[in-house]
């Protein structure tokens, strides 16, 4: 998981380099596709944790993690976060998800940086990824033993 290479490259890094690194990842969080664009900003893909609108996506493709988000270009430390935890699970299974850390902020060096606002935030992030992952694991293993019991 791409994942562990960033948080590698955090921990090395003093709190400022690392505020840095974060704030670098917000300018490579993707655009929505024009599907989720389409669908505006639903409340049930915002994380309420977030003082910040943080909107996701979280799909299971043939097992494996993808996620599409939304987040305000002028909240650079919020979108860095979010870009670097999607492009970094995408393509996870949903066991690598469950194993994701509640709390990355430590694992960034920056829990007394950012403090306990963004790490309420950022825990809720990580929270409705973990969710919406498992969820969409059981529907896909309850859809194919149905599928099987029937054949």
């Amino acid at each position: 998981m791409k994942l562990n290479d960033y948080l590698a490259e955090f921990a090395d890094a003093d709190p400022e380099e690392a505020l840095e690194m974060l704030i670098d990842f917000s300018g490579k969080l993707p655009p929505l596709s024009s599907r989720r664009a389409a669908e505006g900003q639903p409340v049930r893909c915002r994380i309420q944790e977030c003082q910040t609108p943080v909107f996701l996506w979280v799909d299971l493709v043939e097992g494996k993690v993808q996620v599409e988000a939304s987040v305000h270009e002028k909240s650079p430390t919020v979108r860095g976060f979010v870009a670097m935890l999607t492009d970094g699970i995408v393509g996870a299974s949903p066991a690598e998800v469950a194993r994701l850390p509640d709390d990355l902020l430590p694992k960034l060096g920056l829990q007394e940086t950012l403090g306990m606002t963004r790490s309420r935030g950022f825990k809720g992030i990580v929270a409705r990824i973990k969710r919406d992952v498992a969820a969409a694991a059981a529907t896909q293993a309850v859809a194919a033993n149905a599928k099987r019991d029937f054949l």
